[in-house]
């Protein structure tokens, strides 16, 4: 058994349209904020009470970061399973400050979009399985496509195909 898990998973909205970033050797780094929420009744007044929770997202993996400067928008619904990672910085005063984030980078990295087609920026089709040799990628990182019927799901993982085609054909007579 193992000795220890990091592992976070979440289903939420995001709040603003993702930053993107580039390092200095030009790979790209992505940020989103995402919020979920929780719903219950309140006992003594019966009133619906809501609390909502942010969360930033950082992507460092190469093939999740194309899926979210191309497809992810403000609104969109997405699954998320990344780490819990806090980091250590300091203020213009000097003074430390933390922050803690889902870090998605790696193997065990999954951004799946849950919106329908064509709302808040889904594809038309998927990426998933990312550890074989999928014709999607060229990277270390890259993400591997799949027929999806209207969700798009990004999976880290190691895919040294180099292509780049994406031809495989679309099933639109799918019932869900």
């Amino acid at each position: 058994m193992a000795g220890s898990v990091n592992k976070v998973i979440l289903i939420g909205n995001v709040g603003a349209d993702p930053e993107i970033r580039r390092t200095q050797d030009g790979r790209p780094i992505a940020n989103l904020r995402i919020a979920t929420s929780e719903t219950w009744r309140d006992r003594n007044s019966g009133e619906r009470r809501e609390k909502t929770e942010w969360h930033t997202v950082v992507v460092f993996n190469e093939g999740l970061c194309k899926v979210v400067e191309q497809y992810v928008k403000k609104g969109a619904k997405l699954y998320i399973e990344g780490a819990l990672q806090t980091r250590k910085w300091q203020d213009q005063n000097g003074n430390d400050r933390y922050s803690t984030e889902i870090v998605l980078q790696g193997f065990n990295s999954t951004l799946t979009m849950l919106d329908g087609r064509g709302e808040g920026g889904g594809a038309s089709s998927g990426f998933g399985g990312g550890r074989g040799g999928d014709d999607f990628g060229g990277d270390d990182y890259g993400a591997g496509p799949s027929s999806g019927g209207g969700r798009s799901s990004a999976r880290g993982g190691s895919n040294n195909s180099g292509g780049g085609n994406f031809s495989r054909d679309l099933d639109d007579d799918i019932p869900f």
